[in-house]
């Protein structure tokens, strides 16, 4: 009896995915997979491009997760898992350039270029008016000059705000509510002056400029320096930038929320969202996500219960909130926020999913950074006053959820460890001031690190 691994063929470029979903086996009995009742050539046919695919991977990895991410641009999230993969990988994804991006995910100078494509409300029309007109006269210098230049019968507000939301006029001008407040007055100005070249005619401005001394149709090179402005406003914040990307692109791809959590996460999260399938079920697990979702469901008996949509760095899960707990953490299940949550895993139907029992807003998790020297962590009886401690301010499970992290210090290293969920406390201040009495060196530690 053999074992084969199949692919999944994509369906596009003839692009298989390889190494980034789980395989499929498929037993082969008498020359047949007994499956799916494959013969030997057709099984032979997928080894054959299975390892072309992994060679390419191997050998190209730039170019073939460019491929692999445009493949499957209209999928949000096995894209989201291809950039997670890439950052693994060590491959950079740039956001959407207005003077560098094509229509699809193009390898370039080490990196991953977005495309315009995977952009919403940009239409093929549009990405071929501003592909032509940059094609025609060189990058664009400003906002005014690509509207400027490019057919506003295609590129509409809708296509130029999505564009600004997204980040691709960054390199031009990086504060975004300015681009926005402008593009109202640059669009009209751009239309008035695409009707006086539909008509032969020219503004005052042009005339000026010598716009027109050469030819009517010819326009001022700096003619785009005359457009209008509106007054200077500060940026939009981070996290605002970061909702506009989400909405426009399906996924964060300048920063994420998450990110700068990344170095302290792992200490209360030993695994991520991805690797739900993998765990044990009725296992207890934490993990830090963001919210995207709140579904409200209402039981037959009347009672309100909740299904999430949310997602680590690595991809996008459900988590199920049964009434019980959803009416003891509903005002905290705000879309777009930062959350540490606890559940267990539940398989139904084989289907993982995150039973979640309790939530706290990142922002406000403090944690209990206790120090050991080497001789008090091999000491049973410092360790015992430190258990006794730990447990007298762990009384209340439900409420007891401040996690322990010790901090055993060397004179050449340093070690961070998470102690177990049954020494989480209650009130994070007494715990520490406790600790500090036994002559414990103790202090609180946000989350955040703020």
């Amino acid at each position: 009896m053999i074992k084969i691994a199949t692919r999944k063929y994509l369906g596009k470029q003839n692009v298989y995915d390889i190494g980034v979903e789980r395989d499929h086996n498929f037993t082969i009995r008498n020359g047949l997979i007994a499956s799916n009742c494959f013969n030997k050539s057709h099984s032979t046919a997928y080894g054959y491009v299975t390892y072309q695919t992994a060679y390419l991977k191997a050998n190209y990895p730039l170019e073939y997760m460019a491929a692999l991410l445009t493949a499957n641009s209209g999928d949000t999230d096995k894209v989201q898992r291809y950039i997670t993969n890439c950052t693994n990988m060590g491959i950079s994804i740039d956001p959407p350039d207005i003077n560098r991006s094509g229509v699809d995910f193009t390898p370039t100078a080490g990196k991953i270029l977005f495309g315009f494509s995977a952009v919403r409300n940009v239409g093929q029309n549009a990405i071929a008016c501003i592909l032509e007109a940059r094609n025609e006269t060189g990058e664009f210098k400003s906002l005014a000059d690509f509207c400027d230049r490019v057919d506003l019968r295609a590129v509409n507000r809708r296509t130029l705000e999505s564009l600004i939301y997204c980040g691709a006029f960054d390199k031009i001008e990086s504060n975004r509510q300015q681009l926005i407040n402008d593009s109202e007055l640059v669009y009209d100005w751009a239309q008035s002056r695409a009707k006086d070249r539909a008509s032969g005619q020219g503004n005052l401005f042009d005339l000026l400029g010598d716009g027109f001394s050469a030819t009517q149709n010819k326009r001022a090179s700096n003619a785009f320096e005359t457009a209008p402005k509106s007054k200077p406003i500060m940026d939009f914040t981070a996290q605002e930038k970061l909702q506009k990307e989400k909405e426009l692109l399906g996924f964060y791809v300048s920063d994420h929320p998450l990110k700068s959590l990344r170095q302290i996460a792992p200490l209360l999260t030993p695994i991520n969202l991805s690797q739900l399938a993998d765990q044990r079920e009725e296992t207890r697990l934490c993990a830090v996500v963001m919210l995207n979702n709140v579904k409200k469901v209402v039981t037959k008996k009347g009672d309100q219960m909740a299904i999430l949509q949310i997602e680590d760095l690595t991809t996008q899960s459900e988590a199920v909130v049964f009434p019980k707990t959803y009416e003891r953490i509903s005002s905290i299940l705000q879309v777009d926020t930062r959350l540490i949550i606890w559940g267990k895993v539940d398989r139904r139907d084989e289907q993982t999913q995150f039973i979640l029992e309790d939530a706290e807003p990142v922002e406000t998790v403090q944690m209990v950074m206790v120090e050991l020297n080497p001789q008090q962590a091999g000491n049973m009886e410092d360790l015992h006053r430190l258990k006794t401690i730990l447990q007298e301010h762990s009384v209340d499970k439900e409420k007891a959820k401040m996690p322990v992290i010790g901090i055993i210090q060397t004179e050449t290293s340093r070690k961070l460890v998470r102690l177990g969920w049954q020494f989480c406390v209650q009130d994070s201040r007494i715990t520490v001031q406790a600790l500090q009495n036994a002559s414990f060196p103790a202090h609180i530690k946000s989350l955040t690190g703020s």
